[in-house]
């Protein structure tokens, strides 16, 4: 499959709605909002519903997905009072992929102009994503004219080689065709899609972190996605299929309990760090397969925080190792942002500064309006990003997003990259 394009993402108008969808492993979240002045966005409509057939991002059981699906874009249409047709659709299943490359024309000694821009473009088309591959991305991260990097804008500029510099992102076909089929089948159409690590980072992360460099950790139900970022680009992404509810299903098998008890003495009592209080709390866990209350087990809390703590040092190494082979650990500096609905047990920041040996913060979706507080916490960051990137001013945040949801051809996505970020 050669370097596909895709349809125009429509660029909502002043006083439009945007909806953005969330299909996670545990949970799928539908935003709706209205864009207002500068590229803000307000949420006017939530809706979320435990996930259905959905395993590690991907779908594995369509009716159920789309079940899932439809109960939450229903809820976030009644309260917003509107009826929505275009949802942008993250992409956390399929093993997303980043690619870099570098695509050169020359330019003989005359002034760069936006045809030559256009031609390094073009020349892009080269790349081969593979046929099982669709690509999801495709951001110019700077120009380079005569071996000199980091040109942001060549136009004006004098010099013989002109070069591009791509970041390509493309996930496995099957998953995303899957995921585009179940959110048609609920009569919506996906207007743009974007991957999750780089929704949850626009989300979250502060115009300095983007310039100096960062990583962006999404912490998900059955994911964990990482993103890096410097000089206000998203330059690197992973996806690790490791996330909270493999935190739960261990505290399941470990203390034979079910796993709804499971989730709730996670939340209740769960810690990623142990301190001296809990060999003195003691916890009830409810039996499998036993109806009584009394024969339930008591354990000391510090039992439950034994099983919830390697699994979450498990996730921030391959996190760490991922980072080391990938090269970009150096462009990330010191600077973590960890975000999503695991990141929320008590001691996980101080785990990863000590594991990762960053410097690590909570992200929660910071440039967003409307958000109450039961919907504005790192759990919502993918979906906020979502409306984020629906809405997104190109001086705001100058990266240059391309979806590939249709086939299409280069030439729409090189004039939809000049119109955003020249």
């Amino acid at each position: 499959m050669g370097f596909n394009g895709g349809k125009k993402p429509k660029r909502p108008t002043r006083g439009g709605v945007v909806a953005a969808l969330d299909v996670g492993s545990t949970k799928v979240c539908c935003f709706i909002a209205r864009h207002e002045e500068q590229g803000s966005v307000k949420v006017v409509g939530v809706g979320h519903q435990l996930a259905a057939g959905v395993r590690a991002g991907a779908i594995i059981d369509m009716e159920a997905a789309e079940t899932s699906i439809g109960a939450a874009v229903h809820a976030a249409e009644q309260m917003a009072g509107e009826t929505i047709r275009d949802v942008v659709v993250n992409v956390s299943g399929g093993y997303p992929v980043s690619h870099t490359f570098n695509a050169e024309v020359s330019v003989p000694g005359q002034e760069v102009t936006d045809s030559d821009v256009r031609r390094a473009m073009a020349h892009a088309r080269g790349l081969q994503v593979g046929a099982e591959s669709t690509l999801i991305h495709a951001l110019p991260v700077g120009f380079s004219l005569d071996g000199n990097r980091g040109i942001r804008d060549p136009r004006g500029m004098y010099g013989d080689r002109l070069a591009v510099h791509v970041h390509v992102i493309t996930a496995a076909a099957g998953a995303v065709r899957n995921l585009q089929t179940c959110v048609n089948r609920c009569h919506l159409d996906i207007e743009s899609m974007v991957v999750s690590p780089y929704a949850s980072a626009l989300a979250t992360l502060v115009e300095d972190e983007m310039e100096l460099g960062v990583a962006c950790i999404d912490m998900g139900g059955g994911t964990t996605t990482i993103s890096v970022f410097f000089e206000g680009r998203m330059v690197w992404t992973d996806c690790i299929p490791v996330g909270g509810s493999h935190v739960t299903n261990d505290i399941a098998r470990g203390l034979t309990t079910p796993v709804v008890h499971a989730e709730r003495m996670k939340t209740l009592y769960g810690s990623a760090m142990a301190s001296a209080a809990d060999e003195r709390e003691m916890i009830d866990v409810p039996q499998v397969g036993e109806e009584e209350r009394a024969s339930g087990n008591h354990v000391p809390k510090s039992l439950l925080v034994r099983i919830i703590q390697p699994r979450l040092e498990e996730i921030f190494e391959l996190v760490r190792s991922r980072l080391e082979q990938s090269g970009f650990a150096k462009l990330a500096g010191r600077r973590v942002v960890l975000t999503g609905g695991a990141s929320q047990l008590p001691g996980t920041r101080e785990l990863a500064q000590l594991i990762l040996d960053k410097q690590v913060r909570l992200g929660r979706p910071t440039r967003i309006g409307g958000l109450a507080d039961a919907n504005g916490g790192p759990a919502f960051s993918t979906a906020a990003g979502l409306l984020i990137h629906a809405v997104r001013h190109p001086t705001e945040l100058p990266v240059s997003v391309h979806e590939a949801v249709s086939g299409g051809g280069i030439w729409g996505r090189v004039g939809m990259w000049l119109r955003e970020n020249l």
